[in-house]
């Protein structure tokens, strides 16, 4: 588990960011990050002020990463970019989270590394991280600024022939009671914007992937565009099955068999296929994962419920 309790013992009187410091080889700022958090622990009580003098013995919650092997397929003295797997998250959801891309992010790079993005667990492909805190800095603000451009793969319900945009806005919802969606369309919500490119039907499935390039970075934009305009992206548990399903995959109460047959496949048919930005240099990023390969991965028509 990356975050880890261990006991330490203080030889003689220290300030507690000092101890950090030196012990994690943490910058002050760190140190003290560490310590607000509560994470230095006195005869079992977190104690949250930096300049504490501590001694004798004390207990010390951090992370710690563990690797399961996913490799960067791209890396600069400024940043590393992975293909991030369907199911894994990026950043520890709780101290309690087994694995997330943290855990590889800094095991290559080290502490100071940092996811500057999200992904939904389930969509795959391509996972930008600092290495530095002044790169964390520049990625994070280029992502707000719009200027790191992303483009995403997917396999959706139906045929598409023709290019379109969809221009919807969206809002967050608030009341679950009746709907699972975590978003909706709504006049009064934030502007959206993307664009959707056909790429090739599979009639046997009934599928065709898409291309989708958001314009702007809206939760579950590509998403709830999609379903939308009546082609929800398959193997969706949220957007585009019923709310006993949604319900149930929420709760984690649904069998692999339910959630093949209810959404259409195995995982979120989502990836994140390309990555455009400058950093000095400017960087045109594709991922090295065949998303047409994760057709293995799609319920036959014939047994998707929503085709009955």
């Amino acid at each position: 588990m990356p975050f880890v309790k261990r006991p330490f013992h203080v030889e003689k009187p220290t300030k507690a960011f000092l101890f950090i410091m030196k012990q994690f080889n943490f910058t002050q700022g760190e140190a003290q990050r560490l310590i607000a958090k509560g994470r230095i622990l006195i005869d079992g009580e977190s104690i949250y002020y930096t300049g504490q003098i501590i001694e004798g013995d004390i207990e010390i919650v951090y992370f710690e990463p563990k690797s399961r092997g996913v490799k960067p397929i791209f890396v600069d003295k400024n940043f590393l970019v992975f293909d991030k797997p369907s199911g894994v998250l990026v950043h520890p959801n709780t101290m309690a989270t087994e694995y997330s891309m943290l855990d590889e992010v800094r095991t290559h790079s080290g502490q100071n590394a940092n996811g500057t993005h999200r992904i939904d667990m389930e969509t795959s492909g391509l996972f930008l991280a600092s290495r530095h805190k002044n790169a964390e800095r520049f990625l994070k603000g280029s992502f707000e600024k719009r200027t790191i451009k992303k483009s995403y793969l997917a396999w959706v319900v139906g045929e598409l022939t023709e290019p379109f945009i969809v221009e919807e806005s969206i809002s967050v919802r608030k009341d679950y009671t009746s709907c699972k969606h975590k978003v909706e369309i709504s006049k009064g919500g934030k502007s959206a914007k993307t664009e959707f490119i056909p790429l090739e039907y599979d009639a046997e499935l009934d599928t065709t992937l898409v291309e989708c390039k958001p314009h702007t970075g809206r939760l579950h934009q590509i998403r709830i565009h999609m379903f939308h305009v009546k082609h929800p992206i398959l193997g969706d548990p949220i957007y585009g099955t019923s709310f006993e399903a949604s319900d149930n995959y929420l709760d984690m109460n649904i069998t692999e068999e339910e959630r093949l047959i209810e959404t259409g496949a195995t995982r979120l048919m989502l990836h994140a296929n390309t990555l455009l930005f400058t950093y000095g240099a400017k960087y045109f990023i594709k991922s090295r994962v065949d998303f047409r390969e994760a057709k293995v991965e799609i319920c036959p028509k014939d047994r998707r419920l929503f085709y009955k």
